[in-house]
């Protein structure tokens, strides 16, 4: 066995000093790495402000409340082809590599080299000399790295947070826009029969007029409505299309407006469990991923303290003949900062500052989450409120607008009497279709700000 070199057997005692050092490092938990997330404003009440039915645990499977198969195929469609959702998959990918490069420092870096020279002048081949093996390893020895590390972890863990509300909120915006679709393409086909009715009509007037029993300003207030309806209707059918397309943009199609929908607007919601205030913050993966990046700023700014001490670095390198070579040829090195212009200080005024705002972007979180949910939960009982008086509404103007049409054929009411009522009639029923789109659209952003998964947890 070859003998050590006294030099050498002083850098594996050093070794396993710092070793011992290292292990000895102050280490923290998620929870005090987090401590600060918590104050007063953003920690959570007792109970919502708005007066809620269920306080009972959130549940997952939202979705299925809406009982619609086909937002519940297009849903997924849109998890397995939506670009955006994609490339958060990647990050998080790339995230996770970062990761693996910051553990892989704490361990000895191993190396091959050689020098290649000319055999013979003649001969332009060339063969290796001088090859042998290189180690070089950074102890630890106060925490520094593995402070990193766990920043880097940290920070893969918001960006797989992120990623997973990106999930949730593609959902959302899945069915907020095939709801769209569905109360634009009703719009479309409501405003087509009122132009045919308008067009019978139109046609009774004209016939009326040739034989003396209306004025022909009674034509031309027939004509301009019908007129005016056509355009109504033309402008429905532009934003049927453009809704079509945003959502088939969300489901990674091509854009152009041929996705069929439904003629019909399912307000039949079930009450569902809010939860408590407080509950929220660890459901929301929005708010997970801020108090991550909490954690990970506070790794970084612990980190940043330990720059002013001493590196210990330990290099080797030898001969491939034998592993003795190689461990004589050991050598450790200290290095300690002195004097570098304030860049040292720098670093650790920058990452206390990132600590900072990381606690003041999570709080801005926290608060704009309360505000969510206290606006969905106010907003589902008011919209329920306004949809019957609107539905009640939409009835009697109907009921109004038929009996116009009967009194105007008896000579009680004149033509223009008659328009305003269909014309009040129409703007009723396109008000009450559009408010029963708020009302499901409000369902699924109360769903959202919960934090409740749209998944049930076997098909997560």
């Amino acid at each position: 066995m070859p003998r050590l070199s006294l030099s050498a057997l002083s850098c594996l005692v050093l070794a396993a000093a710092m070793c011992v050092m290292a292990s000895c490092a102050k280490t923290y938990t998620h929870e005090q790495a987090t401590a600060q997330v918590a104050p007063d404003k953003t920690s959570g009440r007792a109970k919502w402000s708005s007066p809620v039915e269920d306080t009972g645990q959130v549940q997952d499977g939202w979705l299925k409340n809406f009982h619609d198969p086909v937002l519940d195929k297009l849903v997924d469609e849109a998890m397995r082809q939506n670009p955006n959702l994609q490339a958060a998959a990647s990050r998080v990918e790339q995230a996770e590599a970062v990761t693996a490069q910051a553990r892989a420092s704490l361990k000895p870096t191993v190396g091959l080299g050689a020098q290649l020279s000319q055999t013979t002048r003649s001969d332009w081949s060339s063969r290796p000399e001088g090859l042998g093996v290189g180690v070089s390893w950074e102890a630890d020895v106060w925490g520094r790295m593995r402070l990193g590390v766990r920043a880097s972890e940290e920070s893969t863990e918001a960006i797989k947070a992120d990623y997973e509300f990106a999930r949730q909120s593609l959902a959302a915006a899945v069915a907020r826009a095939w709801f769209l679709v569905c109360e634009t393409q009703m719009q479309v086909n409501f405003l087509g029969e009122v132009v045919k009715l308008l067009e019978r009509m139109s046609a009774i007037v004209k016939q009326r007029e040739l034989i003396g029993k209306v004025s022909m300003q009674d034509v031309h207030q027939i004509r301009a409505q019908l007129a005016s309806a056509k355009a109504v209707a033309a402008k429905a059918e532009i934003a049927r299309q453009e809704a079509a397309r945003s959502l088939e943009v969300l489901l990674g199609r091509y854009p152009q407006a041929s996705i069929k929908s439904v003629n019909k607007l399912d307000t039949n919601l079930p009450p569902i469990p809010v939860g408590m205030p407080s509950s929220m913050l660890s459901r929301r993966p929005d708010l997970i991923a801020a108090q991550d990046r909490v954690a990970a700023a506070f790794y970084a700014e612990k980190g940043s303290k330990l720059l002013r001490l001493p590196r210990f670095v330990i290099q080797g390198a030898g001969g491939v003949s034998g592993l003795g070579q190689a461990i004589a040829g050991l050598a450790a090195g200290i290095f300690a900062p002195l004097y570098t212009g304030g860049k040292i200080e720098a670093q650790m005024a920058q990452a206390t500052a990132a600590q900072k705002e990381a606690v003041s972007a999570y709080g801005a979180a926290a608060l704009n989450a309360f505000k969510e949910v206290e606006n969905a939960l106010a907003n589902d009982k008011l919209l329920a409120q306004r949809e019957k008086y609107l539905a009640e509404a939409d009835v009697e103007d109907r009921k109004a607008y038929e009996l116009s049409k009967i009194q105007y054929d008896v000579g009680k009411v004149d033509m223009f009497e008659v328009l305003q009522l269909q014309s009040r009639w129409t703007g009723a029923e396109i008000a009450l279709l559009d408010l029963r789109r708020q009302v499901l659209d409000n369902r699924v952003k109360l769903h959202l700000a919960l934090g409740g998964s749209f998944e049930t947890e076997g098909n997560q």
